[in-house]
């Protein structure tokens, strides 16, 4: 009886033993975050070379065996699955005497990569200090409240760190990273933390961040330096405001 729904709509099922599929879990979401590492390191050599991440990753899914989901840079993944079942599988490989190194490498870089987006932003504004940053976007991906390993957290500490001030704003996942950040101020929405900013930092691609006024965005901004760490905006229509724009893998001249 369980069951029988699936059943009905003639949804595959794989009948085998626990250690099978304790590994077909973790080997899934393994690959699948190997996707995004992989990508994210073309989108800096992309940066070094001039060329666009997006052309390279579109051509790539062309390729039926490759295929186009998960190629997407950005800031690294986050949430519930893909840093816990790299995790499990790293241990349960490690428990058996084995390194699985490209799993490894998955996590490895998918850490650096959080770190190379705060670098970026001090190479480009210098000493953060007394700089006021506005965040868009706090959960690990878009509509979700869940905020587990969210990227936005790593950066947001680091530029406490560095001496910034942070103006925050998330459609549903304030509640929650107050919970573990209430010194920083929370908007009621973009243009609210875009005031008086000396940077706007886009983390998460909420659809309303897709449809902004960037106008009216540039307008409240103290400076116009804009991070899009999700390739939400076309750098040349965002140059031609007058923003300072940089992106990921779309040559961003920010070695």
């Amino acid at each position: 009886d369980l069951y029988r729904p699936l059943y009905l709509i003639e949804t595959p099922f794989v009948i085998t033993n626990i250690e099978t599929a304790e590994l077909i879990k973790y080997a899934s979401n393994s690959f699948l975050a190997t996707k995004i590492s992989f990508i994210n390191e073309m989108a800096l050599l992309c940066d070094r070379v001039g060329a666009d991440v997006h052309v390279v990753a579109k051509a790539m899914g062309l390729d039926r065996r490759i295929g186009p989901k998960f190629l997407h840079p950005g800031p690294g993944y986050g949430g519930s699955c893909f840093p816990k079942d790299t995790r499990a599988l790293l241990n349960i490989a490690k428990e058996h005497g084995l390194e699985l190194k490209i799993v490894s490498a998955t996590v490895e870089v998918n850490e650096r990569q959080k770190g190379i987006m705060v670098e970026r932003i001090k190479k480009v504004m210098g000493p953060l200090k007394d700089r006021t940053i506005a965040v868009l976007g706090l959960s690990f991906k878009p509509n979700t409240n869940d905020i587990r390993e969210a990227p936005a957290l790593y950066i947001i500490g680091q530029l406490l760190q560095e001496g910034a001030t942070i103006r925050a704003y998330d459609p549903v996942a304030i509640p929650e990273v107050k919970k573990i950040l209430p010194e920083i101020y929370y908007g009621s929405d973009a243009y609210d933390v875009a005031e008086g900013s000396d940077a706007v930092v886009l983390v998460t691609e909420w659809n309303q961040f897709r449809n902004l006024d960037i106008q009216r965005i540039k307008s409240l901004m103290r400076q116009p330096y804009f991070f899009d760490l999700r390739n939400v905006y076309e750098p040349g229509t965002m140059r031609s405001l007058g923003f300072k724009y940089y992106s990921v893998g779309r040559n961003s001249e920010v070695l």
